[in-house]
C-alpha cells in the first residue's frame, strides 16, 4: 500500500514472531521542522485503529507493509535498510567489580557466555550486516564458534585503553558502506530486539540516538564534604543505556574533534554532543541492565528464568 500526502499516521496491526508484547510505529510529520519522527505504541491484534490525513502540510511518502505473519515494516523516509547497520560489540572490559577470574562478559549466564546473548540478538536482525567484536584476542574463540549459527559477517578489533579508544578501534573495522553504527555493551545481555529497532530508526532520523529510561529514584547533587547541594528534578533525568546509534560520518567527525582536543567521554553519543549535534533519547526498557556486580548477575538470571526464581 502506498500513501501519498500522508502527514500523520497511526496504525495498529497484528504481527507474529516478534515478542509477547508486539509494538508498532507511530509516525508523524512535525509541521515546524518538516521532519518525520517516530515513537512506539502497543497494539491489539487484528485491529487497524486510525489513519488520519492532514491537509496543507509538506507531503511525505511512506510505504507500509504488514501481514499476519510479519511485523510492521516502514519503508521510505523513516526506513532503516536491510543489511545497512554495523554493530560494534564492546567486549574488551576487565570487569573488576565482579571479582571473577575472567572478564564478566564471558561468565556463563544460564549456561551461555553473557556476551553471546546480545550477539545472537543482533545477528537475527535484518538491518544488521556485520558485527565487529572489540575484544582481547585471547577471547576471540568464544565468538568464532558462533559463525555457523549466525547470518551476518563477523569481524574483530582490539580494545583500547579507554572505552572511547575501543569504539574508535571498532569504527576503523566497519564496512565503509554502512549507513549506521550501533554500539553496544556486551555486558547488557537483556536488550530487547524491539528496543533495538526503535533506536535504529531514531538514529537514522536524527543522526544520533541512544536508548534510555527515565530515572525513578530521587537524585541529589552532593558536595565533596558529603552535604546535599540540591535535589535534581528527576522529570528531566534519564539513565543512558546501549545500543547507541550514530551515523558513521558524524561519529568520525566527532572523533576528530575529541581526539584533537584530548577530550574524555563516558559514552558514545557524548562524542557527537561535543559537535553540538542533537542526540535523540529513545525510551528503552528497565530490564536492559548492565551486569557489573554479582547482584546484577542474580537479577539477570531471574529476568531470564523467572519461573525458577524463589
Amino acid at each position: 500500500m502506498a500513501l501519498i500526502g500522508v502527514n500523520q499516521l497511526t496504525v495498529s496491526c497484528a504481527g507474529f514472531g516478534c515478542s509477547s508484547n508486539p509494538r508498532i510505529l507511530g509516525i508523524s510529520l512535525n509541521p515546524f521542522t518538516k521532519k518525520l519522527s517516530s515513537s512506539s505504541f502497543t497494539y491489539s491484534p487484528f485491529e487497524i485503529q486510525k489513519i488520519q490525513l492532514l491537509p496543507n502540510l509538506k507531503w511525505a511518502t511512506l510505504r507500509i507493509h504488514c501481514s499476519s505473519n510479519s511485523c510492521l515494516t516502514i519503508q521510505g523516509n523513516a526506513a532503516v535498510k536491510g543489511k545497512s547497520v554495523s554493530v560494534i560489540l564492546l567486549a574488551g572490559g576487565k570487569g573488576k567489580r565482579m571479582g571473577a577470574s575472567m572478564p564478566k562478559q564471558y561468565l556463563p549466564l544460564l549456561g551461555q557466555p553473557i556476551a553471546l546473548y546480545s550477539l545472537y540478538i543482533f545477528s537475527q536482525m535484518v538491518e544488521v550486516k556485520e558485527i565487529v567484536v572489540v575484544c582481547d584476542p585471547s577471547y576471540k574463540d568464544i565468538f568464532e564458534e558462533t559463525r555457523d549459527k549466525i547470518h551476518v559477517d563477523l569481524r574483530f578489533a582490539e580494545p583500547g585503553k579507554e572505552r572511547q579508544d575501543s569504539v574508535y578501534s571498532g569504527l576503523q573495522a566497519i564496512d565503509s558502506d554502512s549507513e549506521l553504527v550501533c554500539i553496544h555493551d556486551s555486558a547488557r545481555p537483556l536488550v530487547l530486539s524491539q528496543d533495538i529497532e526503535k533506536v535504529l530508526r531514531d538514529g537514522w532520523l536524527h543522526g544520533a540516538a541512544v536508548l534510555g529510561v527515565p530515572v525513578k529514584a530521587t537524585i541529589k547533587e552532593v558536595s565533596n564534604e558529603s552535604f546535599v547541594v540540591k535535589t535534581l528534578d528527576r522529570k528531566s533525568l534519564w539513565e543512558m543505556q546501549t545500543p547507541q546509534v550514530i551515523k558513521p560520518a558524524l561519529l568520525t567527525k566527532g572523533f576528530d574533534l575529541v581526539n584533537r582536543r584530548g577530550l574524555e567521554v563516558t559514552d558514545d553519543v557524548s562524542i557527537v554532543e561535543h559537535l553540538g549535534h542533537p542526540v535523540y533519547i529513545t525510551e528503552g526498557s528497565y530490564t536492559n541492565i548492565k551486569i557489573t556486580t554479582p547482584d546484577d548477575f542474580l537479577v539477570a538470571e531471574r529476568i531470564l528464568n523467572p519461573i525458577s526464581s524463589p
